[in-house]
């Protein structure tokens, strides 16, 4: 089958995997630097909560606009400016002294003078980030959706969203490095430089279906087999009013399963390091064997997950159904996350791999969960809907974040920061069945969109 009908959607596939590994590159490098820049500028755990709750609540509010943005460029020209603003965000954290100055200087807010310099010059560097990197998923989901028919979406999803576990893995092997080697300005500045070699590939292989000219009548044809319906003025971006897509309990579904899931993979990224050092002591080029280790293991997850429901659909259910299927059975995985405090007095790598475990599910869990949307919705909806659930998923991670500074600085004060760490990671545990619980309440069946 795929030598007769060809397979070019799969080089698709591997540009939305490399892109997805710049993005989660350049968000990771902050908090393997959290050690050493805290000790450097003196941050409480509180104002390192600050600063990634800035990238986090940008990000949120922008992915609202991010996938607006999309559905009205296409997924070329809004992936291109995505790629270029959080390239540049990415390295002008190394100057996050002069910016924080030139910032408390310009605005002269009082609340901004009472932060130190450096939290405000971080602060304004991963709001800038933020803004970029909103860009990725609704413009990878769209394309995927583009590119695939709905019972290849989940498989694609997660196969370019393995990128994240690739770039969470390809931090921590190379940022304490560079940071040990170079210093950590460099660090920034050359992580941030790869997307820009990234976009060069983008501009020379990717257009949609109906222009690519590398793509056969026939792989075209089997990517349109099952969307006969969908115009091709929809797929470039129709307009579709974010209030009707909130009179949906579909919208709503997806929304409050990224809200309360989101947040889990934010605070395995944000503070994991800190974890690390927290409790063990483990810091600088000490993290990359653990954290290495660690989101390796995620990537099973991610490409599991993605293949997962296959084996309902190909049993004869409706892909909405199938996956839900897999996502009650995935929901179960991070309850292991609840053993890693206990047992982490035994050995500093039994949380790790227990930690491992439950991020590699989240993985699965948000292959399949993109899914849903493009499983539901039109293609010239799709961004726009990514773009209200991954706002949600911000603002969970927000909440998670701020809680987690204030919960370390307190516990940290009475002596048992543990007691912190192990009321976090109860949340993360439960987490995904809470969800999966709600999603399944809202939208019993596979119900698609039609009136759009």
């Amino acid at each position: 089958m795929q030598k007769a009908i060809g397979k070019y959607r799969w080089t698709i596939c591997g540009l939305l995997f490399f892109a997805t590994t710049v993005n989660y590159l350049d968000r990771q490098v902050l908090s393997l630097l959290k050690p050493t820049l805290e000790d450097l500028f003196g941050w409480t755990n509180s104002q390192y909560a600050d600063i990634a709750a800035a990238f986090q609540f940008t990000y949120a509010i922008a992915l609202l606009f991010a996938g607006r943005i999309v559905d009205r460029l296409g997924t070329k020209k809004g992936y291109m400016w995505a790629i270029i603003l959080w390239s540049v965000g990415a390295m002008i954290h190394a100057w996050a002294i002069p910016i924080g100055q030139g910032t408390i200087s310009a605005l002269g807010w009082t609340g901004l003078a009472a932060l130190p310099v450096s939290v405000v010059g971080f602060m304004v560097a991963r709001i800038v980030l933020g803004i970029g990197e909103a860009g990725n998923f609704p413009a990878a989901i769209k394309a995927t959706a583009e590119y695939f028919p709905k019972k290849e979406r989940s498989l694609a999803t997660g196969i370019f969203n393995s990128g994240t576990n690739v770039g969470a893995i390809l931090a921590p092997l190379t940022v304490p490095w560079i940071a040990k080697h170079w210093g950590w300005e460099t660090a920034f500045l050359i992580i941030g430089a790869v997307g820009f070699i990234w976009l060069i590939f983008w501009q020379i292989y990717y257009e949609r279906p109906e222009k690519q000219q590398r793509l056969s009548a026939e792989e075209l044809a089997y990517i349109n087999s099952d969307a006969k319906e969908e115009t091709v003025s929809a797929a470039a971006g129709e307009k579709v009013s974010w209030f009707k897509l909130l009179g949906y309990k579909q919208t709503w579904a997806f929304t409050i399963g990224k809200f309360l899931t989101d947040g889990v993979w934010w605070f395995f990224l944000f503070w994991l390091p800190a974890y690390l050092k927290d409790q063990y002591g483990i810091t600088g080029t000490g993290v990359m064997l653990p954290l290495t280790i660690l989101y390796s293991m995620t990537m099973f997850g991610s490409i599991g997950g993605g293949w997962f429901p296959v084996y309902f659909i190909n049993k004869g259910m409706e892909p909405y159904d199938g996956r839900m299927r897999a996502m009650l059975m995935i929901a179960f995985i991070p309850l292991v996350v609840l053993a890693a405090q206990p047992l982490g007095e035994i050995s500093f790598w039994l949380p790790v791999i227990l930690i491992g475990i439950g991020a590699s599910a989240h993985q699965a869990w948000s292959a399949n969960i993109f899914t849903t949307v493009s499983d539901m919705f039109p293609k010239k909806a799709v961004g726009s809907v990514v773009g209200i659930g991954g706002m949600a998923g911000g603002i969970g991670g927000v909440l998670i974040t701020k809680i987690g500074g204030a919960l370390f600085d307190k516990y940290k004060a009475l002596g048992h920061i543990e007691t912190g760490y192990t009321i976090m990671f109860a949340f993360c545990a439960i987490a995904y069945l809470l969800a999966w619980v709600i999603m399944k309440a809202l939208v019993p069946k596979y119900k698609p969109i039609t009136d759009l």
